[in-house]
């Protein structure tokens, strides 16, 4: 009895509640990303910024996915194609609310960009403890990619 009381005291402990449209991070394009903290200028999604961005004159252009909406907010992946390779991918939005999503994040976003870069697609692996973020951003990354017809 004592360990059934110690294993749901526990379980309570770790529960976190979120809401999903609360504390969610933006970084508007052209921004560098977070710093080490895993911080950015928070702001709301705009629905202009699912389309399209621009097309600079280089030949690349950039694509912003979809927003999709986690059990802790949204995520959304902006891209940059050269040459119909992916040459930059960005999470511009995902969750930021508390000092857990912080941390998660710090170091999962970067990992997420690297490896869609390195990939080239959105068949890349899901980060170690950020399940939810991984998977929201493959999603949004998936719709990047769909919408610069690769």
């Amino acid at each position: 009895m004592r360990r059934v009381a110690l294993a749901l005291s526990s379980t309570i402990t770790d529960f976190k509640t979120h809401s999903p449209t609360a504390g969610t991070t933006s970084v508007a394009a052209g921004t560098p990303g977070n710093d080490a903290t895993g911080s950015a200028a928070p702001s709301a999604a705009s629905s202009a910024a699912s389309s399209a961005a621009s097309t600079p004159t280089s030949g690349a252009k950039t694509v912003t996915g979809d927003s999709v909406d986690t059990r802790w907010g949204p995520v959304q992946v902006q891209i940059t194609v050269t040459n119909g390779t992916v040459t930059k991918a960005d999470a511009v939005v995902f969750p930021s609310g508390n000092s857990r999503d912080q941390q998660i994040n710090a170091y999962a976003v970067p990992a997420l960009n690297q490896e869609a870069v390195s990939a080239g697609s959105a068949q890349i692996d899901t980060i170690s403890g950020a399940t939810v973020t991984s998977d929201g951003y493959i999603g949004s990354l998936q719709s990047a990619i769909d919408k610069a017809g690769l």
